[in-house]
């Protein structure tokens, strides 16, 4: 699950590069890389209320891959991937997550229509985690990296796409809800085949 996490993790951000390639049709021409650690000592140092703090970290970045117009001066980011080490650890759960569902889909024998309502509940809070958890910025919608940048990228109002951003955490918990509530009723399935598979074989 570790391997499949990390491997998510990384498939999400070649993902999101490519989908900013094709939409802009350009490839990036900087990356510019910051001090994560540096930055995130200076924010626990200067902030004094932990609930200030901990969206401010959520937001910190460690990397930033885009497209720089330089018709403008010094330069205008147009576009950029920006990896931001908190969302990445919430990807990586999530593919762990997936695994797992995934997993214990493979030793379940349950009728297809439940079968089918699994696979969609757990693809549904797979596709609601990572949605919300896209780090993309366009300078059309202030530059500032969030998932409803996509939104606006596939034709959807950026004014509209930007209300939208408040429901990102709602949404997000939704997803993970949707997964940890698959994830219990395989696994009490399973715990509850195994406590009367004895009795099968006792009869047997």
């Amino acid at each position: 699950m570790v391997w499949f996490g990390l491997g998510f993790a990384v498939l999400m951000l070649v993902l999101m590069m490519i989908a900013l390639i094709v939409r802009f049709q350009a490839v990036p021409n900087y990356v510019v890389g910051y001090d994560w650690i540096g930055n995130v000592a200076h924010i626990i140092r200067s902030t004094p209320s932990w609930r200030d703090m901990l969206p401010i970290i959520n937001q910190e970045w460690l990397i930033e891959i885009g497209k720089m117009n330089y018709d403008y001066g010094m330069g205008i980011s147009e576009w950029s991937l920006n990896v931001v080490p908190v969302r990445m650890f919430v990807l990586f759960i999530l593919g762990a997550l997936v695994a797992l569902c995934l997993g214990l889909l493979r030793t379940e024998s349950c009728p297809a229509a439940t079968g089918t309502t699994l696979r969609a509940s757990t693809g549904l809070g797979a596709i609601l985690i990572a949605m919300t958890n896209a780090t993309m910025s366009w300078v059309v919608c202030c530059a500032a990296p969030s998932w409803v940048v996509g939104l606006a990228m596939l034709g959807l109002g950026v004014s509209t796409s930007l209300a939208l951003e408040s429901m990102g955490p709602m949404l997000n918990a939704v997803g993970f809800g949707l997964l940890l509530s698959t994830i219990l009723f395989l696994a009490w399935r399973k715990s509850r085949r195994d406590t009367h598979l004895p009795r099968s074989l006792n009869h047997a």
